[in-house]
Formats: structure tokens, C-alpha cells, sequence
């Protein structure tokens, strides 16, 4: 099976809605996953950027969506709430792995190199 390959932005993405999308309740929209970004990173992201991606991991077969009901407060807009599919968790699995894989294999001398 082949390996996924996300980008630094995607993965952020992802894991987000996987921490707002992980109650079961319908947290992950746009705006949501804006603002959790924003608020755990430090990082300003535009609104569009995150719509772009979640559509490009929909797309990819990461993230599966469906539309809420219309609301008063978006001027009865519907909100598009996004979920991990399957092949999302295994992704991120096989990130995370990748990484914990690099770090066990950095030399501790190359930390204390860097100052750290």
C-alpha cells in the first residue's frame, strides 16, 4: 500500500480536526479549525487557506464532510463539518511514526550541538 504524504499544513489540518471532530460532535468546520490552529500554534492562518486544504484533503480521501442545518446566526448559511476518514487516522498514524522514527535516530550530540 502506498505511503501518504502530507505536507506540514495538512497534517496540522488534520490533526485538528481530529482533536475537534474526536467527541463525536460536529466541531470541525472551517472557522472552528481556523481558530484552533490559530490558538495552539501561535501561527495567523487565513480562513481561505484552511478551506482550500480541508477541500484538497476531502479531495485526497482524508476527511469526509457533510452539511449542518442552516443556523440564524450565518443568515441561514449551513456549516460543513469535517470528520477523518479511515484512511485520515492511518495517515496520521504513519506520520507520526516517521517522526518518532527520526528522533529516536537523531544522535543526542546533535541536540547539544544546536544548544538545546
Amino acid at each position: 500500500m502506498k505511503r501518504a504524504f502530507l505536507g506540514e499544513f495538512e497534517e496540522i489540518v488534520l490533526l485538528t480536526v481530529a482533536v475537534l471532530s474526536g467527541g463525536g460532535d460536529e466541531a470541525a468546520y472551517g472557522v472552528t479549525v481556523t481558530q484552533e490552529i490559530e490558538q495552539k500554534t501561535g501561527r495567523a492562518v487565513g480562513f481561505s487557506t484552511v478551506h482550500t486544504t480541508l477541500q484538497r484533503l476531502e479531495e485526497k480521501g482524508y476527511l469526509s464532510s457533510q452539511m449542518g442545518g442552516a443556523t440564524a446566526e450565518r443568515g441561514g448559511r449551513r456549516k460543513r463539518f469535517f470528520a477523518l476518514t479511515a484512511t485520515g487516522r492511518k495517515a496520521l498514524v504513519e506520520v507520526q511514526q516517521v517522526r518518532a522514527q527520526l528522533w529516536e535516530a537523531l544522535p543526542p550530540q546533535a541536540l547539544q550541538l544546536m544548544g538545546y
